[in-house]
C-alpha cells in the first residue's frame, strides 16, 4: 500500500516537498517471529516478547513485539519512503510516542504520515523543520503506534 501525493521521490526530495496536510501511506512489512524473539532477547527481555509459552498466558494471549522494535520497523518504512535521501539532515527527536496496541508475529504494518508543520529555520534558512504526526498502522487498520517526528530537511536551493 502506497499512496502519496509527493511529486517527487526520495531521491530528489528537499523541503518544500512537504506540503502541511499532506497524508502519505507507506507499507508494508511483515513482523517476523524469529525477530521478535531475538529484539526481545537483545533488547527487551520480558516475558511476551522472548519466551512463546509465558506469552501465551499473559494479558496479550501470545507473544508480542517490544514497542521498541515496532518502532524500528516504523523507522525503515519511514526511511525508505518519507524522508529524503539528498536534503535529510537528521531529527532532534520525537514527541507524544504511544503504543496504543499489541503487535503481534505476522502482523503486517504500514505508516500513515501526515504533513503538521513545515517552516523554514530562523537561525539557519537553508534548511527547513518539518513536523509530522505517523501511525503504524496493522492489517486491520488499527493504529498500533504513533508519534510526532521532527526533521530538518535542506532548502533545494
Amino acid at each position: 500500500m502506497n499512496k502519496s501525493s509527493f511529486h517527487q521521490p526520495p531521491e530528489n526530495r528537499y523541503f518544500k516537498d512537504y506540503i502541511p496536510g499532506a497524508v502519505h501511506e507507506f507499507g508494508s512489512i511483515v513482523v517476523d517471529e524469529e525477530e521478535v524473539l531475538d529484539f526481545g532477547k537483545r533488547y527487551v527481555p520480558l516475558s511476551y516478547h522472548i519466551d512463546k509459552e509465558a506469552a501465551q498466558k499473559s494479558i496479550y494471549g501470545g507473544l508480542i513485539a517490544s514497542g521498541w522494535h515496532t518502532a524500528a520497523l516504523m523507522m525503515r518504512l519511514y526511511t525508505d519512503n518519507y524522508l529524503s535521501k539528498i536534503a535529510n539532515l537528521g531529527s532532534p527527536g520525537c514527541d507524544a510516542l504511544r503504543w496504543e496496541k499489541p503487535v503481534f508475529p505476522g502482523d503486517r504494518l504500514s505508516v500513515r504520515v501526515t504533513v503538521l508543520e513545515a517552516r523554514i529555520s530562523q537561525s539557519k534558512p537553508d534548511r527547513g523543520i518539518i513536523r509530522s504526526s505517523v501511525e503504524v498502522l496493522n492489517q486491520k487498520g488499527d493504529v498500533a503506534m504513533s508519534l510526532e517526528m521532527v526533521n530538518f530537511v535542506r532548502t533545494r536551493n
